[in-house]
């Protein structure tokens, strides 16, 4: 049995700093990335929406193994629809 490890409760993931903030940044970038390539063709390519949605799923796995805490999902979200509205037209759309 591992150090720390309780048969009743399941070993949890700590939200490590250096991880989550890695996270947190690949997850920005990567979604800034769609919003310019949204902005620039004009109009959600199937390909670009598949993409935006494999962005939320990637969002809510990472919430779920606590290496993002939801408050930071959220934020980043809202920032890079605050930033590009596109994303946010094409996130309600789905």
């Amino acid at each position: 049995m591992r150090p720390g490890h309780n048969k009743e409760r399941p070993l949890r993931r700590r939200n490590c700093g250096p991880m989550s903030d890695r996270i947190a940044r690949t997850l920005t970038a990567r979604l800034e990335e769609l919003a310019s390539v949204l902005e620039r063709c004009g109009a959600a390519t199937p390909a670009v929406s598949r993409l935006l949605e494999a962005a939320s799923i990637a969002t809510v796995n990472a919430v779920a193994l606590e290496l993002l805490t939801d408050e930071a999902a959220q934020s980043i979200w809202r920032e890079v629809e605050e930033r590009h509205p596109v994303v946010a037209e094409l996130r309600e759309a789905a």
